[in-house]
């Protein structure tokens, strides 16, 4: 089947829709399936639009809503992720992924489902250490800080995808793979974006995160976005059991969709010709969400994920043949997700524009629906609860807090990661001035790859095994953040005292003896006498 792959769309779907018609009409080819890897910005209203981890110059309504209040309807069954920059508030509403109108399915924070046969997987967000161990706590409305950590990866989407043992067909994350640049043409890459340099030499540009589950899957395709460049490659991997194939992974990773840029991709990919084509239910993911639903977290205390490292009692919440057959028998063997789309939200009308449009924390009833026929925690009804019995009981952060310190200091072994994503600035990318640059980085060891340029469309070259460098340290970062803001406290109270006690030094005495205040001629004297904020 003919699978079209976009690069970040940045809310226009238009364009992007009107792009693959063109394509259709000139190569009499049918487009099957759409795949987005992220940046897809489902923007409803206003309100969505002060959700967006983005400067207010970016701040546009683009074409989405025309979807979302029937207007218009996709005219290719699309499947998305979600990116770092995102109407956050609509996304979070589906957690375990949902419609976000009609014909454009969103795989929530993870997931994984099925057309015609062919196994789609996905993550959602980018990676950042800081937050990668804390549970999905944000809500909005969103502050300068939950905003940003709103899309990032966490340890538990990672661990439940790592459960999975079928193969993969494809997969989607928004940041590349750590190290998946030195399996493609590298010299061409830094011609392109020479800002990249110093961490492709150093290997920290990606996830590591990513790199883990390219490992764990090794998938027949990987798709890519966020750093606005087309870039392929392949990957070829080590085999996991004696006397067997090893496997290759195809990477591509695809532009953001502006004219002249390269943010599309056609691809024939084989299908089960006796395959619903319908989209349909993974049902060893599905089995996988029964087994770690008592895992989630939604605070943001740091959280280790079970391990074989005798401290916890369970530590494999892989499917097992009676859990799938269980989920078969719940589903009568019908496995076509329903669509059950409804509005949530109201839509922007560009007639009556509401500037002023305030976010609110929604429930939908697409995840009532999932939660209630699988037996799971409903993630943004249970945030909803702590925030009712914290303002009850005013200790629920404290007590919080005690019990994820005895996890959080439990060793582990568990691939996590203390460096961030790229620090480099890309021109190209919409950044926050806070986003960047606040990452810990580790150096890799990989040998590079030589610089031969893959036709992605007829072959992919310069195939290498895969290194043990791309392993990622076990070495866990721990969020500060409730110390700094304990820090800034205690700073506070140290810069009053040291105020006051500046004032008292310059009270001396004169010739007399008398005390007498000196007189001192001091510039900016309003700037001074106020306390510092910052």
């Amino acid at each position: 089947m003919k699978v079209a792959v976009a690069g970040c769309c940045h809310g226009e779907l238009d364009k992007l829709y009107e792009t693959l018609e063109l394509l259709q009409r000139r190569n009499n080819v049918q487009i099957d399936l759409l795949l987005c890897c992220g940046d897809f910005q489902a923007v409803r209203n206003e309100a969505d639009l002060r959700c967006m981890a983005v400067s207010a110059k970016y701040r546009h309504m683009q074409t989405f809503y025309r979807y979302y209040s029937g207007e218009k309807k996709a005219p290719v069954l699309t499947i998305f992720i979600g990116g770092n920059h995102e109407a956050s508030n609509h996304l979070q509403e589906l957690p375990y992924g949902g419609w976000v109108a009609p014909n454009i399915y969103y795989l929530g924070y993870a997931g994984v489902v099925k057309y015609r046969g062919v196994r789609i997987g996905g993550i959602s967000g980018i990676f950042k250490s800081h937050d990668y161990k804390k549970g999905h706590f944000e809500c909005p409305p969103y502050n300068q800080q939950t905003v940003r950590s709103a899309y990032h990866v966490r340890n538990i989407e990672v661990f439940k995808l790592k459960q999975l043992k079928h193969p993969m067909d494809i997969f989607m994350s928004h940041d590349w793979p750590r190290s998946i640049y030195h399996y493609g043409n590298k010299k061409q890459l830094l011609k392109m974006k020479s800002f990249f340099r110093q961490e492709v030499e150093n290997n920290t540009l990606g996830s590591p995160a990513a790199s883990e589950l390219l490992q764990h899957f090794q998938p027949t395709y990987w798709f890519s976005a966020h750093l606005h460049v087309k870039f392929a490659a392949l990957m070829q991997h080590q085999a996991n059991i004696e006397g067997q194939l090893p496997k290759a992974t195809k990477f591509l990773a695809l532009d953001k969709c502006l004219p002249h840029r390269d943010f599309l991709q056609v691809i024939d990919i084989d299908h089960d010709p006796n395959a619903s084509d319908s989209l349909e239910y993974d049902i060893e993911w599905l089995a996988v969400l029964k087994a770690t639903n008592n895992l989630i977290n939604v605070t943001s205390n740091a959280w280790n994920m079970p391990e074989n490292n005798g401290l916890h009692a369970k530590w494999d919440y892989s499917a097992t043949e009676g859990a799938l057959k269980e989920i078969l028998e719940e589903l009568s063997h019908n496995l076509k997700i329903p669509c059950n789309f409804s509005v949530t939200a109201a839509c922007y009308d560009p007639y009556k524009p509401q500037k002023n449009m305030e976010p609110v924390h929604i429930i939908n009833p697409q995840t009532t629906e999932f939660c209630a026929q699988f037996g799971l925690t409903d993630i943004n009804d249970r945030i909803q609860q702590v925030k009712e019995e914290g303002s009850v009981r005013g200790e629920y952060e404290e007590e919080e807090e005690m019990d994820s310190t005895e996890s959080a200091e439990e060793p582990s072994e568990y691939y996590a990661d203390n460096s961030g994503l790229s620090s480099s600035i890309n021109p190209d990318e919409i950044m926050l001035d806070e986003e960047g640059g606040d990452e810990d980085q580790s150096t890799c060891s990989v040998d590079p790859s030589p610089d031969h340029p893959p036709d992605f469309s007829a072959s992919f070259s310069d195939t290498r095994i895969m290194p043990d460098s791309m392993m990622v340290s076990s070495d866990d970062a721990i969020d500060s953040t409730n110390e700094d803001l304990e820090k800034s406290g205690v700073s506070e109270q140290t810069e009053e005292k040291s105020l006051n006690e500046r004032a008292l030094k310059r009270i001396g005495k004169n010739e007399n003896g008398n005390s007498a205040m000196k007189k001192i001629k001091r510039r900016n004297q309003a700037i001074y006498a106020t306390e510092d904020e910052d």
